[in-house]
């Protein structure tokens, strides 16, 4: 049987920790002289209200930046950061912008000639991964000679892990990235993103752990700093090792057991080598899930139910919800949790997603996105029906679906809503562990 190398490294210094990774995974062995070089970090989600460095839920610049030393020291001139970020406002480019300018790619650029592209702005392809899957991925990564995959190491709300394989997924377009999200049984979210690399240039994965995400990918998670760093050739072995240091054998993560179906391997580690530290001594369990509670109306998140919400049901988010409401979801749970007054609501439900089917007897049904405004716009089951279309919904008629409902909804949560991610990570900023320099680049 073919083994993969992983090396697994503590990250202690700049540039040399990187460096050992990568040399102990000879992960550039493949890279051919003169190669067209695409770096993916992991840009998530960003806002310009705020200019905060985020602690696993971003690739440290630290990382990007080693990664570009290394390559020009095997004589790589033509290097090129892609990505194609989330935020609440899809027109435009000055979000990327401004996410590019603060994570310091900007003095990338004039100190080793880098270039950096925000995807959005350039041509797709469309792939036939088999299967029935389709997608559409960005010509630049597609085109390129090799690929550095940084995601940053997160347990994921949605796919239990969120590593090499997943980190694909900000290079297709938004379209294809609602088609993952479904709940087909069978080729459901994680049978679409295990086919996310499989037709990628030779490709280096390199994990950030510097700071890793518990609940992820947002900043709503519970950070750590790990100090870790994962490396490999191979993506998928070196998720399953990610994985692993997360808490989380092969066989718990749908989309890595896919993976290794697709390519005839062991989802588990019988076919990877470890190099570098002892991983057993630094496995720590990252929850996945936000914790959801059945009450008397329903199941609703842990936290609203503790507050003794009556009145309302809001049942877990599935694997049909894509990026862009599951960003307005968490506001949206906020502020109903900020309304309560002690005095119980008129049966409201909320419905997100794509397959939510609604509650006989609710009196007030919310129906957040579009897609869930086109699945249940005729239903009978619903008594009243507030609608909230848009993709993704504005946060002004999600504001008023709330007040049609009777839920005396805060406006400026909605208004400021750009202010949320810096309000969670307020929560590290006296932490010296959680150092923005790692999000920072030196002239």
């Amino acid at each position: 049987m073919k083994t993969y190398q992983v090396a697994v490294v503590k990250y202690e210094k700049p540039i040399e920790s990187v460096r050992k990774a990568v040399e102990l995974s000879g992960g550039l062995d493949a890279m051919p002289s003169g190669a067209r070089v695409f770096i993916k970090p992991n840009i998530v989600f960003w806002t310009r209200a705020v200019a905060f460095p985020k602690w696993g839920v971003i690739t440290t610049s630290r990382v990007v930046e080693d990664i570009i030393i290394l390559l020009k020291e095997r004589g790589i001139d033509d290097i090129t950061i892609g990505e194609g970020s989330v935020s609440m406002y899809r027109k435009g480019s000055k979000t990327a912008a401004h996410a590019f300018k603060t994570l310091g790619y900007g003095v990338l650029k004039q100190k080793y000639g880098i270039k950096y592209i925000n995807v959005f702005e350039r041509p797709f392809e469309k792939l036939d991964l088999g299967d029935g899957v389709e997608l559409n991925f960005n010509t630049d990564i597609l085109n390129s000679d090799f690929v550095v995959d940084l995601p940053v190491m997160k347990a994921h709300n949605q796919t239990v892990v969120s590593l090499g394989i997943k980190n694909l997924k900000g290079v297709i377009d938004i379209p294809s990235r609602k088609r993952c999200h479904n709940m087909t049984p069978g080729k459901d979210l994680h049978f679409w993103v295990a086919k996310l690399a499989d037709r990628m240039p030779p490709m280096l994965t390199l994990q950030d752990g510097i700071y890793t995400n518990e609940r992820g990918p947002g900043p709503d998670g519970h950070l750590h700093r790990s100090n870790l760093l994962v490396a490999s050739s191979d993506v998928l072995a070196a998720d399953l090792v990610g994985a692993k240091l997360l808490g989380y054998e092969g066989q718990d993560v749908p989309h890595l057991m896919h993976a290794a179906r697709n390519r005839e391997r062991p989802y588990d580690l019988g076919d990877v080598e470890i190099l570098g530290e002892n991983i057993e001594d630094l496995c720590q369990f990252h929850e996945y899930g936000f914790e959801y509670s059945d009450t008397e109306d329903g199941i609703m998140p842990l936290a609203l139910a503790k507050q003794g919400l009556k009145g309302v049901f809001y049942r877990k988010y599935d694997l049909s919800m894509c990026t862009y409401c599951s960003a307005i979801n968490g506001l949206v749970i906020t502020a109903i949790r900020y309304a309560w007054k002690g005095e119980a609501w008129d049966d409201v439900e909320i419905l997100t997603g794509k397959s939510m089917q609604p509650t006989p007897g609710m009196k007030k049904t919310i129906l957040l996105g579009k897609c869930m405004y086109q699945a249940h716009k005729d239903n009978p089951d619903i008594q009243e029906r507030i609608a909230v279309k848009g993709c993704p919904p504005s946060p002004n008629s999600v504001l008023k679906a709330l007040h049609q409902a009777g839920i005396d909804a805060d406006a400026g949560l909605f208004e400021n809503m750009d202010q949320l991610p810096g309000f969670f990570l307020s929560r590290y900023k006296d932490r010296p562990e959680f150092d923005e320099s790692f999000f920072q680049v030196k002239d």
